[in-house]
């Protein structure tokens, strides 16, 4: 597909303009930020991979009836998406007390929590994503009180669908940030869950040895990033066993290749 306008770059994905309007082509790079981009980094295959478990996350999401961007994947690290105007906030779920939630609140790392807790954080690199409340979200007009519950809503669904997910093929699913965007039909707007799901926003944790399955690696200098990535998509069944012989890298593979 030729290379089209790029509309936006963020630390791990750039967004072009996709073939027909109203939708766009995302990218998903290598690269590996931390700390609000305090820690960069590269994690080789990194996009290949999280490209490939975003779609397959989200088709499983659009099978239950959560309405969202995606709509189909175009290459190894490229996805066809509907443009959406992005909300302001980064939704956090969870389920198991990790993070900077331990930091804030002097938890223990692996307490699981009573209930499932959502958090908010008002989209801003500048700001370090600042913590809010709902009523700074009504205060400032982010979004209106009818879309923060169709954002809560999806979000609880959405954690109920995956915990299952993830519980089923020996992952514990910690935490996860989603984001979630308005899809127009003229003046008409809707809530649709957007960006992606993937190792690089979700804790994930293998349930018999709580070995840690998603970007902490990076984030702690844990090491085997690219191998903790492999393995959840080999467990959810996008890789073969032995999975040295899935391609990762395009360009890496022509080379061998010759």
């Amino acid at each position: 597909m030729a290379r089209r306008r790029q509309i936006y770059e963020g630390k791990a994905k750039i967004l072009y303009e996709g073939p027909e309007p109203g939708t766009l082509i995302q990218y998903f790079k290598d690269d590996a930020t931390a700390f609000n981009a305090q820690k960069r980094g590269t994690i080789n295959g990194k996009g290949v991979l999280n490209n490939r478990i975003s779609e397959h996350v989200f088709t499983l999401l659009g099978n239950i009836g959560v309405p969202h961007h995606f709509v189909r994947r175009l290459n190894m690290r490229e996805q066809l998406i509907r443009q959406v105007e992005i909300v302001p906030i980064e939704v956090i779920v969870r389920n198991v007390a990790a993070g900077s939630l331990t930091k804030r609140l002097g938890i223990e790392e692996g307490t699981q929590l009573p209930r499932t807790l959502i958090e908010y954080c008002y989209k801003d690199d500048a700001l370090g994503d600042p913590l809010v409340a709902e009523e700074h979200i009504a205060c400032f007009n982010w979004c209106s009180q009818d879309e923060l519950h169709d954002i809560q809503d999806m979000a609880i669904r959405i954690n109920d669908f995956m915990s299952g997910m993830f519980a089923a093929i020996g992952i514990r699913l910690v935490d996860f940030k989603l984001e979630f965007g308005r899809l127009y039909d003229g003046d008409f707007s809707r809530i649709i869950l957007a960006d992606e799901i993937s190792p690089d926003g979700c804790r994930l944790w293998d349930m018999s040895s709580g070995e840690k399955l998603d970007k902490d690696r990076f984030r702690r200098d844990l090491g085997g990033e690219v191998e903790a990535y492999q393995e959840v998509a080999r467990r959810l069944g996008l890789m073969p066993e032995g999975g040295d012989t899935a391609v990762l890298d395009l360009e890496s593979h022509r080379k061998k290749k010759g």
